[in-house]
């Protein structure tokens, strides 16, 4: 392996060739121990190889959209050393990161960025005279995002030195959908567009006479052919010279491209044809599967075990399927993640009424509430916590200013592990709690997940409920109506009352035999809602407590401690002591679950910990110890 790019411009093609395979091979033989983003890097990596071949990075600025397919350009930037801790507590991260590497521009974990950041950039090259090549590189599925349709809607004309790479497997996470797919399909069954204009101008000019005369002309006619058989015109009419379909694991051939396009004086789009999952064969085939895998045998291709207990998602997928089942009107929608939201079987069984509108969080949002109008449909709306934050307008102003009951399944709701600081789910509590109408809950378990999923359309207002992926228990108990804002006590305890969130109530219960051991009695509740709060139930306890314990896996700035606080101080409650825990104002990095708990103090035991250092004796009354 290389240490740094600039070696690859003295190896031969037969020499790079040979690294692009040692490449594969290293990939896969680390993702399966650690897990990742496997089939969309092995699908990109003579891409990589020919940038750093042709172009001259940090100097030339390759800005990568999503950035999970950055594991190739990691390897030959310095860091293939390091490359075994990916993903890991203290190692790598899965996407590109600034910290890591002067090579790496962006923090990258949502898709449809790197257009209008390399605009940007571009933009400050010009103001500063400098003549860098700005190269922002795209996967198919981030023409579905809004933000890269309007940031082609903003390209110069005269734009120098910049290239898009439109990097073209044909798939996001899962299938891609929509019209502009649809586009680029009919490129992909015509590979051979470029040349056809080709050939029917060379044809026209040999006609006797009027040939030169029709081909200086036959512009007309070659346009016509285009839109029958390539997207060219799409991408020409915003000011990109179209240049493609091109095979990207060519690479001999993608060198001499990129060389040719160093010498254009426009801005260029390159279209790769690439397959996901290229030099594995069972990840070529099933590239959903394995586009986020987990760790596997190497030999058999199976993944590891998975743990006994379901996950929050796994439990809402099945029964979400079962509340489609029975009630026709229940429509579940999902911006590109039917597969990591559980949502396939319902998508199998009812297509048209489980709809994928492809990487575009706030239309998504925004549909959810046109297809809520008139209340004759109950409306699921399926997103990630870390994704929601781009439908923060459509979420107040097309449902929540609506009045219109949009019920939210807020996956990925908490640490993120191994995908890091930019997937984390630790935000949203902060700016739900500020719009009007909206009800936020989070379930404990299974059992209260669907009971809430069950409930949530009868409070007839749009509601969030949050949960992670983290396996739980799941008691297969008859389900009970849950009325809104309705608090829940789970042990009785004396003066210390630890209010928990969600799974954190099973911390909560391990923190409270710890301090059983230090002669402490400890409540435990289950706040179910953070709002609207129990305000009697919580009024109740606190004029039998005096030492309030909130704990959340979500940012301190904005979540439940906040609230309760507020909550405290509004009700003459100000008296009492509080310890807030929760995620501090703070990026957090990859790593596992256990591991970041504990590096940020959300373990049983460093909670106790903290617990008895702020109960100090002289904090509390006589005879609590």
């Amino acid at each position: 392996m290389i240490d740094d790019p600039s070696e690859l411009k003295n190896l031969s093609i037969d020499e790079l060739k040979t690294l692009a395979d040692e490449i594969r091979q290293k990939i896969i033989d680390v993702m399966s121990v650690n897990g990742g983003h496997l089939a969309s890097n092995l699908g990109s990596v003579e891409l990589t190889l020919a940038l750093h071949t042709v172009f001259s990075s940090p100097d030339d600025k390759f800005i990568f959209d999503v950035s999970h397919q950055t594991y190739t350009h990691k390897i030959v930037t310095g860091r293939s050393k390091n490359f075994h801790t990916i993903r890991q507590f203290k190692g790598l991260s899965g996407f590109a990161h600034p910290k890591e590497s002067p090579h790496d521009h962006f923090y990258a974990g949502h898709a449809g960025t790197a257009l209008s950041l390399a605009l940007g950039v571009a933009k400050n090259r010009e103001l500063t005279k400098r003549k860098e090549f700005v190269i922002p590189v795209l996967g198919d599925a981030s023409l579905t995002c809004g933000l890269t349709l309007e940031a082609l809607n903003n390209i110069p004309k005269d734009l120098k030195r910049f290239i898009v790479i439109l990097n073209d497997n044909k798939m996001s996470i899962s299938n891609n959908v929509g019209a502009i797919t649809n586009i680029l399909s009919r490129l992909i069954n015509n590979p051979t567009a470029n040349k056809i204009y080709q050939d029917i101008e060379n044809l026209i000019a040999k006609i006797p006479g009027y040939g030169k005369t029709l081909a200086q002309q036959g512009h007309k006619v070659r346009e016509s052919v285009k839109n029958l058989v390539s997207a060219a015109p799409f991408f020409e009419q915003f000011g990109l010279s179209y240049i493609g379909p091109v095979d990207g694991h060519d690479l001999e051939g993608l060198i001499r491209v990129f060389e040719a396009l160093k010498e254009s004086d426009k801005p260029i789009l390159l279209h790769l044809l690439t397959v996901k999952g290229k030099g594995m064969d069972i990840a070529a085939a099933n590239p959903i599967t394995w586009h986020g895998c987990k760790p596997f045998d190497k030999e058999t291709e199976v993944f590891h075990t998975s743990p006994s207990k379901p996950s929050f998602p796994q439990i809402f997928g099945q029964h979400i399927l079962k509340m489609a089942e029975n009630d026709p009107s229940l429509v579940a929608i999902t911006p590109a993640m039917p597969a990591g939201s559980c949502l396939d079987a319902f998508m199998t069984k009812f297509p048209e009424r489980c709809l994928d509108v492809g990487i575009a969080e706030g239309h998504a949002v925004t549909f959810a509430g046109g297809l809520a109008y008139g209340k004759k449909m109950k409306v699921i709306s399926s997103i990630y916590a870390t994704f929601l934050h781009r439908a923060l307008d459509n979420l107040f102003h097309d449902v929540c200013l609506q009045e219109l009951p949009v019920v939210f399944a807020i996956d990925r709701a908490g640490i993120s592990g191994p995908d890091g600081s930019t997937h984390h789910g630790i935000y949203d509590i902060s700016f739900l709690n500020a719009m009007p109408n909206m009800i936020i809950c989070q379930p404990r378990d299974g059992l209260v997940l669907r009971e809430l999923m069950e409930s949530a359309f009868h409070w007839g207002r749009p509601t969030a409920i949050r949960y992670p992926n983290m396996a739980t228990e799941d008691p297969q108990l008859p389900l009970k109506h849950r009325d809104l804002g309705v608090a829940e006590l789970l042990v009785q305890g004396k003066e210390i009352v630890i209010i928990a969130l969600g799974h954190m109530c099973q911390v909560a219960l391990k923190v409270r035999e710890l301090l059983k051991l230090e002669g402490l009695s400890i409540t435990v509740v289950d706040p179910v809602f953070v709002k609207p709060l129990d305000t009697d139930f919580f009024c109740n306890i606190l004029l039998s407590h005096q030492f309030v314990i909130t704990l959340e896996e979500h940012s301190l700035s904005g979540g439940l401690g906040m609230i309760f606080n507020s909550f405290m101080m509004r009700n003459g409650f100000n008296h009492i002591p509080v310890l807030n825990l929760g995620i501090p104002d703070m990026f957090v990095e990859q790593g596992s679950h256990k591991e970041l708990s504990k590096e940020i103090g959300l373990d049983a035991e460093s909670i106790a910990k903290q617990i008895l250092k702020h109960c100090s004796v002289a904090a509390l009354p006589a005879g609590l110890r």
